[in-house]
This record gives C-alpha cells, sequence and structure tokens, in this order.
C-alpha cells in the first residue's frame, strides 16, 4: 500500500526535475553574466563539427535574460507535464529533444548560424504531450491526456504554430521545429509494445 508519504517524496521527486533543469539555466545565465566573455560560443554552430557539443549546451544557454525569462514558464509547465510519468520519461524526452532538434538544426540551418536556448526542449515537451494522445491505453488514461493536450493546445497552441511558421528575425524556427519532432518521436516510442515492456518492467523493479 502506498502511504501519503511515499506518495508525496514520488511527486517531488518527479517534479524535482524539470525544477532543477530551469535552476541550472539560470545559474549558468547568472554566471555568464558576471564572468567575462559570454557562453553563447558554447552553442550550436550549424555545420561545425567542434560545435557538436552545442547539441547538450546549447539549450543550456540563452542569449540574454530576455530569452531565458521567456522559456521559463512554459519549459515549467510543459516539462511538468511531462515529469507526471516519471523523472526517467521526462529525461528520456529531453534527451530525445535536445538531440533530434540539435541535429536537425545544425543540418538545415545555415552554415554558421549559432543557436542557443530552451525552446527545442519546449517545443519538444509540447509535441510529446499532444502525441501522446494517441498511446494505447485503456480509455480512462486516454481521455486524462485529451483533455491535457487539449489545454496545453489552447494555451501554447497559437504560439508553437507561430514559433514554426511566424518565427522573426533571429528566432531558430528549425529548433522548433527538429525540437517537436524529437518529442513526438519520443512519444511514438513510448506506445509502442517494447516501451510498455519497458514501463511494466520499471514498475515492477520499484
Amino acid at each position: 500500500m502506498t502511504t501519503p508519504v511515499a506518495s508525496r517524496c514520488s511527486a517531488v521527486s518527479r517534479f524535482a526535475s524539470p525544477v532543477a533543469l530551469v535552476v541550472l539555466m539560470w545559474v549558468i545565465q547568472f554566471a555568464d553574466a558576471i564572468l567575462p566573455g559570454s557562453f553563447t560560443g558554447f552553442g550550436l554552430r550549424s555545420w561545425d563539427l567542434g560545435s557538436l557539443p552545442g547539441v547538450v549546451l546549447g539549450p543550456l544557454l540563452h542569449a540574454g535574460w530576455p530569452h531565458l525569462i521567456g522559456n521559463t514558464l512554459p519549459l515549467l509547465v510543459l516539462g511538468c507535464l511531462v515529469a507526471v510519468e516519471g523523472a526517467g520519461r521526462f529525461w528520456l524526452v529531453t534527451a530525445a529533444a535536445a538531440f533530434v532538434g540539435g541535429l536537425g538544426t545544425w543540418f538545415i540551418n545555415a552554415p554558421g548560424t549559432l543557436t542557443v536556448g530552451a525552446s527545442v526542449l519546449v517545443f519538444g515537451y509540447f509535441a510529446y504531450i499532444v502525441v501522446r494522445v494517441f498511446s494505447p491505453r485503456p480509455i480512462a488514461h486516454r481521455l486524462v491526456y485529451a483533455l491535457i493536450a487539449l489545454l496545453v493546445i489552447v494555451l501554447y497552441g497559437g504560439s508553437m504554430l507561430a514559433g514554426v511558421l511566424g518565427a522573426g528575425p533571429g528566432v531558430s524556427w528549425q529548433a522548433h521545429l527538429f525540437g517537436a519532432i524529437g518529442g513526438a518521436l519520443a512519444a511514438l516510442a513510448a506506445s509502442s509494445p517494447r516501451g510498455g515492456a519497458r514501463r511494466g518492467r520499471g514498475a515492477l523493479g520499484a
């Protein structure tokens, strides 16, 4: 039987992951503001093999405080919705969005273009939540996912669409698009029978 204390600990462990990720981004931005030079040079520079570590580092870096502040709330909201399924699932979706989003941006963007920012993750989380509705789960679970996805679409759907189709100068629609593709692929992988078997084994182990 699950006790209230165990339930609270489980919830804290799940939601601690997106919160920790956002805190890390803010710490990095504070350090970037205080220390000489700029950390954005460690971002992802298209067609530059030496900048491929930017696939991991780029989402943690921002061009300035407005950039970080604009990403913080949607990252927390959507990240916590993904983390409802567990910390492991959150980091899996984060990795998929960063990897697919980063490589797609690196390949499609104009050579030498520098890309930083967590919006690649935001779009990945958004796509994951929406595509997850179609997972082969009991109807009650699917209805809950559908309601959450509908709320997310109402809140963020317009800005997500604009972020891909109407991105202005200095905004990487490539990162948005491929981040969303990464999140969608993570949702499809989680919905596959093999993904369901992994979930089952993980639940038994816990």
